[in-house]
């Protein structure tokens, strides 16, 4: 019973001291990087900025996408239901996110511009190219920022490694300096130059992955516009040949000669 009881004290003091270790190495990352050297904090800052940007770009494309889908959806729901292209065109602007407005608003404007909205369009080209540049200035509106965001994918693990190599130096330069060659001695400022290292990982590997998700979203947006535009031009067809024609009017010499 009295070993029983030792055995239980021992572990429940062990288990005391191992609980502490996990606030102390927190305030220890905290520790280091308040010593930080100069350049080690100026780089913890810029990797900050970059992180904060990054997030925004992401988080403000990732809610505009969702957006621009939602009413591409019912955008597409609309123009099926319809019969005329009139129709479409008056409620066109309620779905305005949506790139497949554009499409079709220059289709739209190219086909009045031709014959005037009726019959089979005297240049097919000319509406599959206007189709083609809407497509194109709707991808490059969706793409603005994102540039920056692969920019800091890419330069944010760099400018921690830059950090560490300085801080590395600036180690090394105290360690001459003292004339103490310990591990102890070199240990500290190590451990607070590698934090720039661990700093860039942490804002790049977000920034990368946002990146490939809103790139994969970008060639779906602009695979759904081409399908739309073909899809607009074969429908513009279909109507035009259901039309009948218009019938001429016989001249007035024919009409007295009928009667």
């Amino acid at each position: 019973m009295l070993c029983t009881l030792a055995l239980a004290l021992y572990f429940l003091q062990e288990d005391a001291t191992a609980t502490p270790p996990a606030a102390a190495n927190g305030s220890a990352l905290m520790e280091m990087i308040h010593n930080s050297g100069p350049v080690a904090f100026a780089v913890l800052i810029i990797l900050l900025l970059a992180s904060i940007f990054s997030w925004t770009i992401m988080l403000s494309k990732w809610s505009s996408f969702s957006k621009a889908q939602t009413q591409s959806q019912r955008f597409v729901r609309a123009f099926r239901k319809s019969s005329r292209l009139s129709e479409v065109a008056t409620v066109a602007d309620q779905f305005k996110p949506s790139p497949l407005v554009a499409v079709f608003t220059e289709i739209h404007d190219e086909y009045q511009r031709q014959n005037g909205g009726r019959g089979l369009p005297r240049n097919p080209l000319a509406l599959e190219r206007a189709a083609q540049t809407a497509s194109s200035e709707a991808l490059t509106a969706m793409e603005s920022r994102m540039t920056w965001l692969a920019t800091i994918a890419a330069i944010a693990p760099f400018i921690g490694l830059f950090g560490t190599v300085m801080g590395i130096i600036d180690a090394f330069h105290g360690l001459g300096t003292a004339g103490a060659a310990t591990l102890r001695a070199v240990a500290p400022g190590i451990s607070e130059a590698l934090i720039t290292t661990a700093a860039g990982l942490v804002v790049a590997i977000p920034a990368v992955v946002g990146y490939n998700q809103l790139t994969a979203r970008l060639r779906e947006f602009g695979a759904r516009m081409d399908d739309f535009g073909r899809e607009l031009l074969n429908a513009i067809e279909n109507a035009a040949m259901l039309t009948p024609p218009p019938q001429q009017q016989q001249p007035e010499e024919l009409r007295r000669r009928t009667f």
